[in-house]
């Protein structure tokens, strides 16, 4: 085999050309699959895939399409998106019509010289024959290594051109000596070109069967379900808990009309309740200290039932990112937390409590509204690009009645600048202006499950007026730094000065937390994170009750496979509710997250 194939290619120019073309078509399939990124997310959806060595949070995971990041950049906080897979085909696509455009002389292609040993068999490929096509950037590329099914591709190109030129008269330009190479190597290669017809086939069928059965052109389904299983303990937690096994399930239907903008259609169901840790309600709100993220059903009744729990739409204007929410939305889908590894958008692959995933302001209204992220600064210096971002997130958008809705509900209105300071640090202020109406919860996500339920936070620091509007001036840091790809170090600080339209309704409320992630921790995927800070709390409203309740978590992410993930962690709560006379409370969670 090998002595035929070297006297062929001493006998004619055109066998050595085939050997080294490769259709062009072959050579992008192969690139494109080399290159694929799997990203979670461009959204509060979660992604399983792991973080990339790009610094933002965003998704928010790279690649080789343009993606919508509902964040801005930061360069300390490692990405997690996913790929849009529709974008992908289209891209692919059109660079395999590119990429066929035919060159008339050798020296088009930019990586070939005249010095080159195989040039002049590519010289009577082009110029003789005619049946070469190069790359759109005008490169030949031919140093890469070649497989027989390559090469088979290959010839049966040059059997076509041949065939072309006989069929058009234009015989003279054939030899009969490169007639009979062709035709032995055809018969030498001819298993492997029936196998290629027969890959192709088989590639056309499975093609055709998707496009009938197809369930849309613009929209991809990207899914997160939740087991969980937990227990508290303590002499007061642990006599009013029994261990449960509870779920959650997201399905987010992902729709792009461009290919830079995306619509995010969320479904949710559950049947995770909190723990009772045994502390008192104040001004009728119960504490959310120990709240996880799985508790986050979007389900009022905890009875797995169905709700549209998201409804979301992200789009570059101009240089400016907007959002627009009509449910469900919150500011961290738009605005930079600065906590990489600990924040998962509220997802199964961060951490387990609400209180260590991102800084407590951002808990601060949601519902229905917009955003809009506007970028500022060159990047030169220490100072790299860096952006503003305002939002606007109402309660009760949807009520009409009197007050209620866009302006006169409940609302939170947030103004962040984020910072990059070099490569590995990234700082955000915060600022967060809100109206809350009689009864309401200053934590509250917007009224989540339409009960206006704290999800952080001690019932202290949540309880605002039973019978008076309050309105609430927070501001917060956020930072994040990444010494290494494999060592991570974030925190934050917020201050919420709260002020009610009646009587002794005025209080204040602190927070603070900083937490260390190992990245790839024994495995590429896991994650080791310790987080500790103080709840959110508020002195001087209950006598005895002004003591700091401190939350210390730790966890470590395990990730069995790119779909799957189990992570057992510890929560340690001291002084719940604010007051040392109550006993500290252990919650113990064993999660397992299923992302498709």
């Amino acid at each position: 085999m090998s002595n035929l194939l070297w006297k062929c290619l001493m006998v004619s120019p055109a066998l050595l050309g085939a050997t080294l073309l490769v259709p062009t078509t072959a050579i992008a399939g192969q690139n494109n699959t080399n290159h694929q990124v799997v990203k979670t997310e461009v959204s509060q959806i979660d992604n399983n895939q792991e973080a990339s060595s790009s610094v933002s949070v965003s998704t928010s995971t790279t690649s080789n399409t343009t993606e919508v990041t509902p964040k801005p950049e930061t360069l300390a906080q490692a990405q997690q998106t996913e790929v849009n897979v529709l974008q992908q085909v289209n891209s692919y696509s059109e660079e395999g019509k590119t990429s066929q455009s035919q060159v008339t002389s050798v020296s088009q292609f930019s990586d070939v010289q005249p010095t080159d040993w195989a040039f002049q068999a590519l010289q009577s490929l082009v110029e003789r024959y005619g049946c070469i096509a190069g790359y759109p950037n005008g490169t030949y590329r031919g140093n890469r290594a070649l497989t027989r099914y390559e090469f088979a591709a290959g010839l049966n190109a040059c059997l076509d051109r041949v065939n072309e030129l006989i069929a058009t008269a234009t015989t003279d330009l054939v030899r009969k000596e490169d007639l009979a190479t062709l035709q032995r190597l055809q018969e030498e290669f001819s298993a492997e070109l029936a196998t290629l017809r027969g890959r192709v086939d088989t590639l056309e069928a499975k093609t055709a069967e998707l496009e009938a059965n197809q369930f849309s052109t613009t929209t991809k389904l990207v899914g997160e379900a939740i087991f969980a299983l937990t227990d508290a303990f303590g002499d007061t937690a642990g006599g009013n808990n029994n261990t449960v096994f509870q779920n959650r399930v997201r399905l987010d239907f992902q729709t792009s009309f461009t290919g830079r903008d995306v619509l995010h259609t969320r479904l949710a169901t559950g049947n995770a309740r909190r723990l009772d840790l045994g502390t008192p309600t104040f001004n009728g709100k119960t504490s959310a200290e120990g709240f996880q993220t799985f508790n986050l059903t979007g389900d009022t009744s905890n009875s797995n039932d169905v709700v549209l729990d998201w409804l979301a739409y992200y789009v570059p204007v101009g240089p400016a990112q907007l959002y627009v929410a009509a449910t469900g939305g919150i500011h961290s889908d738009y605005a930079a937390t600065n906590n990489p590894y600990f924040e998962d958008y509220d997802g199964g692959n961060g951490a387990l409590t609400t209180f260590a995933s991102e800084n407590p302001i951002y808990r601060i209204g949601g519902g229905a509204g917009a955003a809009l992220n506007i970028p500022f600064g060159r990047g030169g210096g220490i100072l790299k690009p860096s952006s503003l971002t305002l939002g606007y997130l109402a309660s009760e958008a949807n009520t009409p009645n009197g007050g209620s809705g866009i302006f006169e509900g409940n609302y939170a209105a947030l103004g962040q600048l984020n910072f990059n300071l070099g490569q590995r640090f990234a700082l955000a202020a915060t600022y967060v202006h809100g109206y809350h109406g009689a009864g309401s919860a200053l934590f509250d996500a917007g009224g989540f499950q339409g009960q206006n339920v704290p999800v952080v936070g001690t019932s202290l620091a949540n309880g605002l007026s039973t019978t008076n509007a309050s309105s609430s001036n927070s501001y917060g840091l956020s930072a994040a730094l990444r010494p290494s790809d494999k060592f991570s170090i974030s925190g934050f600080v917020s201050y919420h000065d709260i002020n009610g339209f009646g009587a002794n309704d005025n209080y204040e409320a602190w927070s603070y937390g900083a937490g260390i992630a190992l990245p790839d921790f024994g495995k590429r995927g896991n994650v080791l994170g310790i987080f500790a800070g103080a709840q959110p709390y508020a002195r001087g409203r209950v006598a005895g009750a002004n003591d700091i309740p401190y939350s210390i978590e730790g966890f470590y992410k395990y990730q069995v496979s790119n779909n799957v993930s189990i992570t057992p962690g510890v929560i340690y709560l001291t002084s719940p509710g604010q007051n040392s006379n109550n006993d500290d409370a252990i919650i113990g969670t064993l999660r397992t997250t299923f992302t498709f």
